[in-house]
């Protein structure tokens, strides 16, 4: 397994069920070189615009992902697994999509506001 591949594993669902679904090896985590994982769905209205990403045939690396849809890399959908729990690769991300991927999940993590992104202010109390 390397990073950026597409992999495939069970991941929970929101009613608690396991699935085997396609997801995003990000980084392998210490101290046991666990995998850094985000699901994939092609339930693209669920997109986080500016957050996601989405992937298909108009996309470079989609027939070397191995996906067999339009999809959405979800990055607020992650999961730390052992090697074990990864079933398998199925394809490869381009390494910008990969490094993209990092990048705004570590601008999400640390707080920073994308330059591209207007700020969002918090909702007013109403009275």
């Amino acid at each position: 397994m390397n990073e950026g591949d597409v992999v495939l594993t069970a991941l929970p669902q929101a009613d608690g069920r396991l699935k085997n679904r396609p997801a995003a090896a990000l980084r392998k985590m210490p101290p046991f070189d666990d995998w850094l994982v985000c699901g994939i769905t092609t339930q693209q209205h669920h997109e986080v615009e500016g957050f996601d990403d989405p992937i298909g045939p108009e996309h470079d690396d989609y027939a070397s992902s191995g996906l067999k849809a339009p999809s959405l890399i979800r990055l607020g959908f992650l999961a730390v697994l052992p090697e074990s729990r990864l079933l398998g690769a199925i394809g490869t991300l381009a390494p910008e999509r990969h490094r993209r991927l990092l990048d705004r999940l570590c601008e999400h993590l640390s707080g920073a506001q994308r330059q591209d992104q207007p700020k969002q202010s918090s909702p007013q109390p109403t009275e």
